[in-house]
């Protein structure tokens, strides 16, 4: 597991009473240790997941404290197990619904690949219908593999570019997954 460190402060300046930065790292660092994470579980992952929010692993050391049922208020989906071809409309909508930014990760290996499921009714990977950012690896992954991952997307949080959203890049990988954006929302 990845060396657990509390929030450092940013690069800047430093002097007697204050500290500078930019903009972009103060926020990237306010973002990353406050991820309220929105559990979409289907099977045996989701019972790991319960277990790295209860008292031994206690996710919410790491700032994703509220864990939010509703889409809109939340900004980390975290899809763990087998998602059937039927189920994966309703996971694009939760997607869809949920406020920019949004990160992704896909826990064990029936959300990253379809695992040992390999037929008709599965979905190979939920990467074929929405954009992922995290992988976390396992069947069913243990609850210290669920919180590399999560410290895993808050680096990659605290060093996005606030532009990042509006880029033409960002823009064409949800007309990708068929993803239309308005002022900002999917």
């Amino acid at each position: 597991m990845s060396k657990v460190t509390l929030a450092e402060a940013p690069p800047g300046v430093e002097g007697s009473g204050f500290f500078a930065t930019t903009l972009d790292k103060a926020i990237g660092l306010a973002r990353a240790n406050s991820l309220w994470p929105l559990p979409f579980a289907t099977s045996c992952c989701g019972i790991e997941f319960m277990a790295t929010m209860g008292s031994t692993y206690d996710l919410a050391r790491f700032g994703a404290e509220r864990p939010s049922f509703s889409p809109r208020q939340a900004d980390m989906l975290l899809v763990m197990g087998t998602i059937a071809k039927k189920m994966a409309p309703v996971l694009r909508q939760v997607y869809v619904q949920m406020a920019e930014p949004r990160w992704v990760i896909a826990v064990g290996a029936c959300a990253s690949s379809g695992g040992i499921f390999d037929t008709y009714s599965v979905l190979q990977g939920i990467d074929e219908i929405i954009p992922v950012d995290v992988y976390v690896p396992g069947c069913p992954p243990r609850p210290e593999a669920i919180l590399d991952g999560v410290l895993k997307l808050q680096e990659i949080v605290k060093n996005e570019s606030l532009n990042r959203r509006n880029t033409p890049e960002y823009k064409a990988l949800l007309e990708k997954y068929g993803i239309i954006t308005d002022n900002g929302n999917g």
